[in-house]
């Protein structure tokens, strides 16, 4: 309960919102001047919205909306059309017309019935709305990349860490059993010393001519755009199209870096570093809007000298998924549905009592769930999602520039090359900032 002398958290944040604060004021207000420790809602359900309700955003709300112990007051969007559909699944799962729509996030963080809320925007939107929802007091799920920009990440992990928040990103494969084999078979040095490891993704897209138009009624264009520079209105910029282009996202390479090199790190135990050199070549188009690499292979070297290659699927051989090398001519592979090792007596191997067993999770929104009641880490925290993007934005920084790119993991600093350094980052447009 909130101490009576305090001044109410919903008050604060609707004086904040009505001012025209925006971001900054967020940030140096912490969750506990809020009075916003975990709480059992009265129904003892973990009250939530969904912030980011198309494709994605609507498929997490569905996994948290039939959870027993979990209640969708709220969804978000600047879209009309998706707040519609997106209330019309609650509503219609309830029995009522209880669920309230918002366009700016911020007025819906200004609720105070909240203990939760699922992110699902695109990546440009990541940061901000992530890091204001956790000075506020809230958990997060939220969707991978973890951030739009290695910067971006390093702050949102610093605001889940000064805020006590909970936060689980939606690389869900680690909450798959084949995945969590293949892992335990390679740290528990069923292959041996593993000197290289390859990560397959998919295939990017190019497009051709554009017609640039009006937005229509229902998009809050200059909202969706919110950070980024403004630029104009075309049918193939926003929604799913959104992520073949730098401005907004990271192309294949970044749509799935979240989750096949996450598992890497995990089969890997490098979940808490990073490469010290990356180095690669991309084909990025020259025409059009869609501008991400559409084929992309770049080397990322360890201090223990093992080489992770990051490539769309058949470029250099490598196939999708992630494939360990180790001794003797052994490996483990994993994708999705699929599992191999050589020799093949490595699939009937047990992991004995005594041995390493990962982190356990049979259901990747219930394990949220579950931690934000028990205030335990997830399966996949943000300090985890951030040292497995950050694998892909070296890479595509690398890629770029078209030169190696000499990295220190622990200060999260390039060596030597300032032009380098200042891609780190990603220039937000007034009046966002963070």
């Amino acid at each position: 309960m909130q101490d009576s002398n305090q001044i109410s958290r919903r008050t604060f944040l609707k004086g904040a919102v009505g001012a025209g604060l925006g971001a900054s004021v967020f940030s140096i207000i912490p969750a506990s001047a809020m009075g916003r420790a975990i709480r059992p809602s009265p129904s003892n359900k973990i009250v939530m919205s969904c912030i980011g309700v198309g494709g994605q955003g609507t498929s997490d709300m569905y996994s948290f909306l039939f959870q027993p112990d979990t209640q969708i007051v709220a969804v978000c969007d600047v879209d009309k059309d998706h707040l519609a559909n997106a209330k019309k699944i609650v509503d219609q799962h309830y029995g009522n017309q209880d669920c309230a729509t918002y366009v700016d996030f911020r007025e819906l963080l200004a609720r105070d019935d909240l203990d939760a809320i699922s992110l699902a925007t695109p990546d440009h939107w990541h940061c901000i709305p992530a890091i204001q929802s956790m000075n506020a007091g809230l958990d997060v799920y939220g969707e991978k990349p973890i951030s739009h920009c290695l910067r971006e990440g390093r702050m949102m992990c610093d605001a889940q860490v000064r805020n006590g928040r909970i936060w689980q990103t939606g690389s869900w494969q680690r909450s798959v059993e084949n995945f969590r084999f293949a892992c335990e078979l390679v740290r528990n040095g069923r292959i041996g010393k593993v000197m290289r490891c390859e990560v397959g993704l998919p295939t990017g897209v190019g497009i051709g001519p554009v017609k640039f138009k009006d937005p229509p009624p229902q998009l809050d264009y200059d909202f969706w755009l919110g950070p980024s520079r403004w630029a104009p209105y075309c049918d193939q910029r926003t929604h799913w199209n959104w992520r073949w282009q730098l401005d907004y996202g990271g192309g294949q390479l970044m749509d799935w870096i979240g989750h096949h090199a996450d598992i890497a790190n995990w089969g890997l135990n490098l979940d808490h570093t990073g490469p010290v050199s990356v180095e690669g070549t991309g084909t990025y188009p020259s025409t059009g809007i869609w501008n991400a690499a559409t084929h992309y292979y770049f080397v990322a070297t360890y201090r223990n000298g093992l080489e992770m290659h990051v490539a769309n699927m058949g470029n250099h051989n490598i196939r999708s998924g992630c494939k360990w090398y180790g001794e003797n001519g052994r490996w483990v592979w994993v994708d999705r549905g699929g599992l191999d090792a050589y020799p093949k007596s490595l699939l009937q191997e047990v992991i004995g009592p005594d041995e390493l067993h990962l982190y356990y999770s049979s259901e990747h929104h219930r394990n949220f769930l579950d931690c934000v009641k028990s205030r335990r880490p997830t399966i996949t925290p943000a300090e985890v999602a951030h040292r497995a993007a950050s694998i892909g934005e070296l890479g595509q920084i690398a890629m770029i520039l078209g030169r190696k790119i000499r990295w220190n993991p622990d200060t999260e600093q390039i060596i030597g090359d300032p032009s380098a350094s200042r891609m780190l980052s990603t220039p937000m447009r007034a009046p966002w900032h963070v």
